[in-house]
């Protein structure tokens, strides 16, 4: 892997240098942002984890927020192909007054190759700490798609994105309201944070569901490589 810092932007850009993820591999990011440090972390490209042949693909993203911090964790979207296999982990601590804007996003299949996931393998876990404070917790495990409502069956894209900002609970209804119409997300909100989870047919659709509220909660726009 290695990190762009592009001219004149507080912004980190990712770049996995393999091209992809598939089993065995092992992918580790480390980000602080010190005591009244702002940071935006995207990455170059969707990430592709592609068929396994043994084995997942373990990623492990560390992010810590120093007091007055703000961090927008702004990656584009992972690809699932068929028969991948992936085991991903975000972990957060945060000081009580830091900001944190944070997003994954997942792709299911190719859609332009036609493809239909039926077999794959995935391990998402979140855990945010504010304060030393366990504040959210989350975890998916998928190890196949049938066609059924409660695996996503016709789902060809999901995000979460969580805010936790002092306040955040006061923006519910602002940011159910930037949902477009047509759009299936939900929004629920806890004291000093905000959750909204999106479903939808393809990237581009979910994208358009997000790009509003990003734009909102960062007072500008996505990062730039979003939009090459």
């Amino acid at each position: 892997m290695k990190i762009l810092l592009p001219r004149g932007r507080a912004e980190a850009v990712l770049v996995n240098t393999a091209g992809g993820i598939t089993g065995g591999d092992r992918l580790a990011v480390r980000i602080e942002a010190g005591r009244d440090e702002a940071l935006t972390v995207t990455t170059q490209a969707a990430e592709r984890v592609y068929r396994s042949a043994g084995g997942a693909g373990q990623v492990e993203n560390e992010l810590t927020l120093g007091q007055g911090a703000r961090l927008d964790w702004l990656p584009q979207e992972t690809i699932l192909y068929e028969g991948s296999s992936l085991a991903r982990r975000l972990g957060v601590r945060m000081a009580a007054g830091a900001t944190l804007l944070a997003l994954e996003s997942l792709v299911f299949g190719r859609a332009a190759h036609g493809e239909t996931l039926r077999h794959l393998s995935l391990r998402d876990q979140w855990r945010i700490w504010r304060d030393q404070r366990l504040i959210h917790a989350e975890a998916v495990r998928l190890d196949a798609m049938p066609a059924s409502d409660a695996t996503l069956s016709g789902i060809g894209a999901s995000a979460t994105l969580v805010l936790v900002a002092a306040g955040a609970e006061d923006a519910c209804e602002t940011a159910r309201a930037l949902v477009p119409e047509g759009a299936v997300a939900g929004v629920t909100a806890l004291p000093g944070m905000l959750v909204a989870r999106f479903l939808a047919p393809g990237s581009q659709a979910l994208r358009a569901a997000l790009i509003p509220m990003i734009r909102h909660f960062r007072a500008g726009p996505p990062p730039r490589v979003w939009q090459l």
